[in-house]
């Protein structure tokens, strides 16, 4: 008997020992990052699946609260081991197709406040197959220890509901699934059925990151305060729809999609069940959007601020990691500062990454890690004692930012510059006014860009204003501002702004910041309210003051910082007909500009 037994205590001791090693698999850190656990790394072990999350609201009419399409990618020791890890969540209106290049925009060839012509209007063919709706994030974290999730949002893909393009259904949908994740029972097998299906395998920790709109929705579900979303690292995010078709009372269309609205953005991405769409359609595009956009006056009202995530931030408790980059003419800097500007008042531990170069671009990989490491895995890695900004200079590789205490620098200070005049060739740009009571008048013809405007020697197109040649480099970090004091011969004028460098330079060897310093646009109808503007009286004179959009650049010595008033942008505004004047008043135009050592450093430079 005893023989007999010996094979069988020999197996279950030879289990036994298999379970406690299998039980040692977990998350490996170094220097405060999550490194690759060899035993998680192989994805043919991987678990995907697929389920539908129940959320608190009904936008697509069927009486029936919405559910969202959700993916899981999870190592298998989760089911095997009972392994529970923190999740990486992404979210996205993109993940089932889009309407691609149709012919959607809007025409922007009419005059300001003129009636528009009807924009074609799309259909998105659906694509996508279950049960994986991305593939992204996932060879970066699950072999690091994390699950990877996934959804559509509401009326995208195979999740119900309406796109709303910022409405409060786009930030409650992430809070439903994070809650999900975190323990709620309203996850089911099927976009209709009772069966339920739980996160077990969640240790109730959620961290979102995405580019773009999806960078947008990390801070959608920020907003709502939902329990478990420790950390967001949103990339270039779009926080408020004003801003990004809209500029200070202006209809302003995003950089590369000119006559763009939010409307259209509602066509680009509603791919969710053709059935429900004519009601969506109706109700959201063609009553809420066509009734509070209003692409004629463009001022600020209701509909806008309820899309304007700086106004939700109350309940925010996240940890945010922002990244942007200062020359994304698409999504704009300004983007990213106003919301990370607002959580380091609330005392939200943050940083802010920028890069020198366009739309996109994450902070590097390290940066990331140590960020998810720290809020999803709870590990004390001290980055909330690393410096608040991360800066790329001009010269470096965006994976090697520079440290800075804090963006704007602490040790930039306001310099004042007044203008001389020179028109139509260049007048010039220094720190003493001139009180000679010149006046200067552009004539608008967007015919001719921008670039184009900031190269001519003489032009009556655009008015510019150099400083003197730098002796030394000046360095720029913040946000500048411009008032301007102008008239109109007409009731209505767009009003564009360029900070240039100059001699401006072409060809191969010119990079992103070479040319453009930054850039702003206005509406002078809107000089005192950005809710209501009010026709200009032709000839009589008015100020307008607003920021151009945030930058961090060095100025290289030998270079002429350029500032170019000019009506009309061919990349971004509503083009009338050519012929419209506006008149600067010289004495009351001033550029402000945030330079790193003030008025002494830029003294120093021009002497």
């Amino acid at each position: 008997m005893k023989i007999s037994k010996f094979p069988a205590l020999l197996a279950f001791f030879v289990f036994s020992c298999s379970l406690t090693l299998l039980a040692q698999v977990k998350p490996i850190f170094e220097n405060g990052e999550a490194q690759i656990v060899p035993e998680l790394k192989d994805s043919a072990n991987w678990i995907r699946h697929d389920l539908w999350v129940e959320t608190e609201f009904d936008t697509d009419g069927d009486g029936k609260k919405d559910r969202m399409h959700v993916d899981v990618t999870r190592p298998k020791q989760t089911e095997t081991e009972g392994l529970k890890l923190p999740i990486v969540y992404a979210s996205s209106p993109y993940y089932a197709g889009t309407a691609g290049n149709a012919p959607i925009f809007w025409d922007v060839k009419h005059e300001l406040g003129a009636a528009e012509k009807p924009r074609n209007q799309v259909e998105v063919v659906r694509r996508g197959k279950r049960p994986i709706i991305s593939n992204d994030e996932i060879m970066a974290w699950v072999p690091r220890g994390y699950i990877v999730v996934h959804s559509s949002s509401p009326g995208t893909g195979l999740s119900q509901g309406s796109p709303t393009v910022g409405g409060d259904n786009e930030s409650l949908a992430p809070k439903a699934v994070i809650e999900w994740l975190t323990g709620k029972d309203n996850g089911y097998t099927t976009p209709d059925g009772n069966e339920k299906v739980m996160a077990y395998w969640s240790t109730g920790k959620v961290g979102m990151t995405g580019t773009s709109y999806n960078g947008t929705l990390p801070l959608a579900a920020a907003t709502t305060g939902v329990k478990g979303l420790e950390a967001i690292i949103p990339i270039a995010p779009n926080t408020s729809y004003y801003h990004y078709y809209r500029s200070n009372g202006l209809v302003r269309s995003p950089g590369g999609y000119l006559g763009e609205d939010i409307d259209v953005l509602y066509d680009f991405i509603h791919s969710g069940d053709e059935s429900k769409r004519a009601y969506s359609n109706k109700t959201v595009r063609d009553t809420e959007m066509a009734q509070g956009m209003d692409r004629t006056t463009g001022d600020y009202n209701d509909f806008w601020a309820g899309r304007d995530y700086l106004n939700d931030m109350e309940p925010m408790k996240a940890a945010l990691l922002m990244s942007h980059g200062f020359n994304d003419w698409n999504v704009m800097p300004e983007h990213s500062y106003r919301i990370y500007e607002a959580a380091r008042a609330k005392g939200i531990p943050s940083q802010i990454f920028y890069h020198q170069n366009g739309h996109g671009g994450p902070p590097p990989f390290s940066m990331v890690n140590r960020w998810f490491t720290r809020y999803l895995h709870g590990v004390e890695n001290g980055v909330e004692q690393e410096p608040k900004a991360w800066i790329v200079r001009e010269q470096d590789e965006r994976t090697n930012p520079t440290a800075y205490a804090d963006f704007p620098n602490p040790q930039a200070s306001n310099v004042i510059f007044h203008l001389k005049g020179g028109a139509p060739a260049a007048g010039s740009l220094g720190l003493e006014k001139a009180n000679s009571g010149a006046k200067e008048t552009l004539v608008d013809n967007y015919s001719f860009s921008g670039s184009a405007l900031a190269q001519a020697d003489y032009t009556d197109h655009r008015l510019i204003y150099l400083s003197p040649v730098l002796k030394e480099a000046v360095h720029i970090s913040g946000i500048p501002k411009i008032r301007v004091k102008l008239a109109s011969n007409k009731p209505a004028a767009n009003l564009s702004v360029w900070l240039v460098s100059l001699p401006w330079t072409e060809g191969r060897n010119a990079k992103i910041t070479d040319n453009i310093i930054t850039r702003g646009w206005a509406d002078p109808q809107n000089h005192k309210d950005i809710r209501k503007g009010e026709p200009l009286e032709p000839g009589k004179f008015y100020e307008v003051t607003f920021d151009l959009q945030p930058d961090d650049q060095i100025i290289a010595a030998g270079q002429q910082i350029g500032l170019m008033i000019f009506s009309s942008d061919a990349e971004f505004t509503i083009l009338p007909k050519p012929g419209t004047e506006l008149t600067v008043d010289l004495d009351g135009t001033v550029l402000i500009l945030p330079v790193v050592g003030g008025i002494a450093a830029v003294a120093k430079s021009l002497e």
